[in-house]
């Protein structure tokens, strides 16, 4: 059988990764000093997201490879924002690390979870079988508000560094956004320890049939 001799790495989905990863470099590089270049980039990345998977459905170009580099895109942005924030808001600094360990980690462990069970078993633990969660997982506008709102939180408080913006009903705009925003970062915040609950006890299920398959192995 003759191997595909299709190049993943130019793929319009990981073009559009590819993308996403120099726009946040340049954020971050000006992320201290240049607000407007700062946000026009990382929005732009983050923004990016939405249309990679559209292009990955709609070319039939969705590969391994792209849901990884989308998940890291994802989590290496925010986590270069929330790096400088620590710097602006010192006395935050717990918060923001605990904030950072979180979205890395549980998403990590779960997307990793994910590709070893290879969705072949029913005695997985699928978290959409939850009314909420599978809310959350089928209704593209919860998830797009969601992870929206989670952006404005954090972006909201980047922008406040350098200006609380015009006045809105006695308050600035960029703080009121931060406001609106927090319940919604700290919702998701809390999905995402529940994608690493899930995902520590479905790795403990693979542990459990690899262990019994080896043992088997060894008496026979």
């Amino acid at each position: 059988m003759a191997e595909s001799k299709e190049n993943i790495f130019l793929f319009v989905p990981n073009i559009i990764g590819f993308a996403r990863i120099i726009l946040a470099i340049i954020a971050f590089y000006v992320m201290r000093t240049n607000c407007l270049l700062a946000c026009g980039c990382y929005i732009t990345s983050a923004l990016l997201d939405a249309f990679d998977g559209h292009a990955a459905r709609l070319l039939n170009q969705s590969t391994k490879f792209g849901a990884m580099l989308d998940q890291l895109t994802d989590r290496a942005g925010t986590a270069g924002l929330v790096m400088t924030l620590a710097t602006f808001y010192p006395e935050y600094t717990f918060w923001f690390q605990m904030s950072l360990v979180i979205d890395i980690t549980c998403h990590w462990l779960y997307l990793h979870t994910t590709t070893l069970q290879g969705k072949t078993s029913h005695k997985f633990i699928d978290m959409s079988e939850n009314p909420i969660m599978h809310l959350y997982y089928t209704n593209k506008n919860v998830l797009f508000t969601m992870c929206a709102g989670n952006e404005a939180f954090y972006t909201g408080l980047y922008m406040m560094h350098f200006d609380k913006g015009p006045n809105v009903m006695g308050i600035g705009l960029y703080e009121l956004i931060v406001w609106i925003s927090m319940p919604i970062a700290v919702v998701k915040t809390c999905i995402s320890v529940l994608h690493g609950i899930v995902a520590s006890m479905n790795l403990a299920i693979i542990d459990c049939k690899e262990r019994v398959a080896l043992a088997q192995k060894q008496n026979n």
